[in-house]
């Protein structure tokens, strides 16, 4: 190949100014243009909004599907600045909607994505093909309009208000998608898996398509992962525990739930910051190395095991098993080529330890119990 041939020079570079270059790859930055990206984009603009429960400003957000194709997000915040003289320092709303990753959740424990993704509302913006917002904010409404990315008119003082509160308000440009169409059910089982695993969420989800079979789902469980474990309907064996703890030794918090059934089958879901770990990491390992070390106390108190016997194996207690595994991180390390494996080394102490304690606690106060979980594994010898 020669460069005769094949000639690159500064003419081969294109410049893209603002958001044009989301506009000419997405896939980039939502992952496709098919189900998968353009359901994400409800996920990036709820994302914005949900923060704002986490970090104390707002209760409640509602999501609605409109009737004319678009996504409305509103939150009863304090308002988002929109840019007007007098707002704090930081990003206005109009920042965050025209400049790519501001207003971004910085990566600690309270963030859905772990500072993974968290692309922001310019994303969002510059792949539908309309955009409004409207922002209650100090006795003032105030709104915005963009039409792919591009901001139509100055923010517009529009009047009184009374309370306070944000709305982003949506339509995907059909000149990116390859479908229009919103899975409600995609849409609810992702938020309620964010309502499971931070139990301060309160989300309610509306189908408003069909003016005839209007369709609504609130998610908010107080009793976050062992609320789980009894929506998933797991048949019952010994009852179900659970704790959550801080643990300064991993600069996080781990909350697990976990139960035995009737079924063969193991389910050990976990995750990081909200995010689904499929590729596994150390909160995972600690979580089985801790069980481990409560399940072969146990069975050396009950002599079930010899003292003389080997400890029980990690990868021989998971029959029947269903488990719940939430680590929120102030600093989370992920890995592997999809980013899906946690890797912060001190976690797996962590949670070990606390796991140990725990069930230790547990099996201890019913001595019935714990011979019904120890029935449930299928040999006490190693690999």
């Amino acid at each position: 190949m020669s460069e005769e041939s094949y000639p690159y020079d500064a003419s081969k570079i294109v410049v893209l100014e603002g958001l044009e270059a989301v506009r000419k790859r997405p896939g980039m930055y939502i992952g496709s243009v098919g189900e998968r990206g353009f359901h994400h984009l409800v996920f990036e603009a709820a994302e914005s909004a949900l923060h704002e429960i986490l970090y104390g400003s707002a209760g409640r957000v509602g999501i609605t599907l409109t009737v004319d194709g678009g996504v409305r997000v509103a939150d009863d915040g304090g308002g988002r600045p929109v840019g007007h003289a007098g707002d704090e320092d930081g990003p206005t709303l109009e920042d965050c909607l025209t400049v790519l990753w501001c207003g971004a959740p910085r990566a600690d424990r309270r963030s859905l994505s772990g500072g993974f993704a968290g692309i922001g509302l310019a994303v969002v913006n510059a792949l539908s093909s309309r955009l409004t917002a409207e922002v209650r904010r100090d006795g003032a409404r105030w709104t915005l309009e963009y039409e792919r990315g591009v901001r139509v008119a100055e923010p517009t003082r529009s009047g009184l208000a009374e309370g306070s509160g944000t709305v982003i308000t949506f339509w995907p440009d059909a000149e990116i998608f390859e479908t229009l169409m919103f899975s409600f059910d995609t849409l609810a089982d992702h938020f309620r898996e964010l309502a499971f695993l931070n139990r301060d969420l309160d989300i309610t989800l509306t189908d408003d398509r069909d003016p005839g079979t209007p369709r609504a789902d609130r998610f908010r469980f107080p009793g976050g992962a062992r609320d789980w474990i009894a929506h998933q309907g797991t048949p019952r064996g010994p009852d179900v525990t659970g704790f959550e703890r801080e643990c300064s030794g991993m600069d996080g918090t781990v909350e697990v739930a976990l139960c035995w059934g009737d079924s063969d089958d193991e389910r050990v879901t976990g995750y990081a910051n909200s995010r689904p770990t499929a590729g596994g990491g150390t909160h995972e390992l600690g979580f089985r190395d801790g069980l481990a070390a409560a399940l072969t106390a146990c069975a050396r108190e009950q002599r079930v095991l010899a003292p003389s016997d080997p400890d029980l194996a990690p990868t021989r207690l998971g029959v029947g098993l269903t488990a719940i595994v939430s680590v929120k991180l102030d600093r989370p390390e992920f890995e592997g080529s999809l980013r899906d494996r946690l890797g912060n080394g001190p976690v797996r102490a962590c949670v070990a330890e606390a796991v140990r304690e725990h069930l230790t606690t547990w099996l201890r106060a019913d001595p019935a119990r714990a011979s019904a979980v120890l029935a449930r594994i299928p040999t006490l010898t190693h690999d």
